[in-house]
């Protein structure tokens, strides 16, 4: 048992790990973009407050952890969690190396429930529980679009307000907005995705008997968020040059309000205690705010390449979840 414990710990690190590389580009794409932090530095700042955000709540890992399914109750819950996580990983791989900026959120929501249907039957899936995960996470972009749109514009008003069009100043002005709001977006980041991995090792502790509760351990919390922090200390280039140049050339002003807009989404799901996907959010919100600026320079080819990827994720996930369960079961029994 303690074996396979570690077994089950090391992929879900790994998978932190990935996601803290693979979602390096949301908390940092905008402020690269328009020269606020240099590669380095924000490579830095944002691995430093990732794992700070991902130490000071649980929520979402009770959620991940409890919500699909009922690791108490569910047969092969160990073989399900090693599926799962295999599969996260293996799309997280492949999306990072075409560049295209996917979820990992419902890549594991996915790999999750496929996993428990090959192992324990589609009536062990706590599908109500799945269903309101599901919302969260289809709804999210949509909100953070509007909200995006809403919060340039108002942005944009009051800056026509002021008489205060001088592009140079604004420039200057935003840039060093954007050295907070960048702060602020991989604080919220840490705080939502490193929760996951936590999550994923708590139903494995409670599918081998280790606890009987959801709560999450210190030592998982401080294990995703070094994982989390030294993720996100590699860089992912490839997905920060399609977040910060293939969607629309990003300024200080809509950067700052990609950022700011994201942040919020964020923590207010977070206290929902609800895993959204954050590259879902702050695409949708770079979209968004740049709609305002300039809505016919949005890349919307790239924006269709992108939305249908986040589509086929949790259906592609599922079913190479199910695959990958049977042969987990087989090589482990």
């Amino acid at each position: 048992m303690l074996t396979l414990l570690i077994i089950i710990v090391a992929l879900a690190l790994l998978f932190d790990f990935i996601n803290g590389f693979h979602d390096t580009a949301n908390a940092i794409a905008t402020s690269i973009s328009t020269k606020a932090l240099s590669p380095k530095f924000a490579i830095f700042y944002a691995a430093t407050l990732n794992f700070v955000g991902a130490i000071y709540s649980s929520e979402v890992a009770k959620t991940v952890g409890g919500k699909v399914a009922n690791p108490a109750t569910i047969d092969n819950g160990v073989q399900i969690v090693i599926a799962a996580l295999i599969t996260a990983i293996i799309w997280n791989l492949i999306t990072w190396y075409y560049a295209i900026p996917s979820s990992s959120s419902h890549t594991l929501i996915g790999a999750l429930a496929g996993a428990v249907i090959a192992g324990a039957g589609a009536s062990s899936v706590n599908w109500a529980g799945f269903k309101e995960i599901i919302i969260i996470l289809v709804a999210s972009p949509i909100v953070a679009f509007a909200t995006g749109f809403i919060i340039m514009w108002i942005i944009r008003q009051l800056i026509f307000a002021s008489g205060n069009h001088s592009r140079s100043k604004l420039n200057r002005m935003f840039r060093i907005f954007q050295i907070f709001s960048a702060g602020l977006l991989s604080l919220s980041h840490g705080g939502n995705d490193a929760q996951k991995a936590m999550g994923i090792i708590v139903f494995g502790m409670v599918a081998l008997g280790y606890q009987t509760t959801l709560d999450v351990p210190l030592w998982v919390k401080l294990c995703a968020a070094t994982a989390m922090g030294l993720g996100t200390s590699i860089g992912g280039w490839k997905i920060i040059k399609t977040m910060s140049k293939k969607l629309i050339k990003i300024e200080p002003i809509n950067g700052f309000a990609s950022d700011l807009n994201s942040s919020i989404v964020i923590q207010v799901s977070t206290a929902m205690g609800m895993p959204l996907s954050t590259t879902h959010v702050i695409s949708s919100s770079i979209i968004g705010t740049g709609a305002v600026m300039r809505f016919y320079d949005v890349k919307w080819a790239t924006v269709t390449k992108m939305v249908m990827t986040w589509i086929i994720t949790i259906p592609i996930s599922m079913v190479l979840s199910f695959l990958i369960y049977k042969i987990v079961f087989h090589l482990t029994t």
